[in-house]
Parts: structure tokens; sequence; C-alpha cells
């Protein structure tokens, strides 16, 4: 969580200029915000379990982050933990499991899928490169970013442009994509 904080910090300024043309402009600060609360959460209340981390850390982010992406990521990571349950230690096929359980639930919770230009078309390809390694995952989730770039919203505030939402690369996608180069870099 401290490295997704330190790349979300890093990146928070490109993820707003990627959410306003679509958006409200404010991905970027409000997960900026979101992920500054996680890391100090975990500094300071370190839960016990990688369980107990995803859902601490979910809970987190739907009580700082505005906007959909609050509730949207922390379904993700609440339901993540709650698959991960009290192990105290979880290897990386538990990891993917557990990520595909709180992808599904985000997928229900927002009413899309894969191709609707949303957080999904990096989360969905990038646990499943999980399958391969943690490098794949970030290099499959950032394909799944950058081919939001052609796609007609059909799902989230980009949505309500219609035509005029093609050609912009989806934040929310990004800021997925961003989490799994955080994963990656810790796994090293």
């Amino acid at each position: 969580m401290t490295a997704a904080a330190a790349v979300i910090d890093r990146e928070a300024e490109r993820l707003t200029e990627l959410d306003s043309p679509i958006g409200d402009a404010d991905h970027g600060a409000n997960m900026q915000r979101g992920f500054v609360a996680v890391a100090k959460m975990v500094e300071t209340e370190p839960p016990a379990t990688p369980g107990g981390v995803l859902t601490a850390a979910g809970r987190q982010l739907i009580s700082s982050v505005g906007g959909a992406s609050g509730p949207l990521y922390g379904t993700l990571l609440r339901r993540a933990g709650k698959a991960l349950g009290d192990a105290p230690q979880v290897s990386a096929q538990e990891l993917r499991s557990a990520l595909g359980a709180g992808v599904d639930a985000v997928g229900q919770l927002g009413g899309s899928a894969p191709g609707d230009k949303t957080m999904l078309d990096a989360l969905v390809p990038g646990v499943a490169a999980l399958a391969t390694s943690f490098d794949a995952a970030a290099e499959a989730a950032e394909g799944g970013a950058l081919a939001t770039v052609p796609i007609l919203a059909r799902k989230g505030r980009a949505s309500y442009l219609g035509e005029r939402s093609i050609g912009h690369q989806d934040p929310g996608a990004t800021s997925s994509a961003l989490l799994f180069s955080a994963l990656a870099e810790v796994a090293k």
C-alpha cells in the first residue's frame, strides 16, 4: 500500500489531466488523498495479515476518496481482503484469486464490463496476467489502460459525453494500471 501511495502521489497530476476532458478533473487529487490516508493507516495501525491490510485500505478509500472512485476501489480491496481471510501469508495464486473476486465485485457494483472504458479495462487483463508474473500483470494493465483511448465510454461520467469520449485515456483504468505497477515494484 505504501508503494501504491507513492506511485499515485507521483502520477496524481497526470491522472487529473486525463480526467479533465472526460470527467470532473479530480481523479488524481481524490486518489492521492485516499492513498495518503491508506499509507498513514498502514504506518500507524498496521493490520496483522495481508487480507486485513486490503480490507482496511478499502474502508479507508471509501471514507476518503470522493466520487465513484472511493466506492469502486474500496470494494475492490475490501472484497480481495475478505477473500484472503486471516491467512498470515498468501501465495501469488491466492492473491490473484482474491483480486479476481475484487474485480468481479467492481463490475457488479458499477454494472460494467471490459470494453466500457472503465477501470475494468486495466483490472481484468492485469489480474489475468498475474498467472504469469507481477511484471506481466503491470504490462497487461498498462496495455488495457492505453486501449481505452479509442473506446466510446459506455459507463461512468465519461459516458455522458458520448462520441466525445473517444480519443481520451480513461483515468480509472490508468490509476488501476498504476496499482499493478506498484505491486510489480514491491514484488522484485
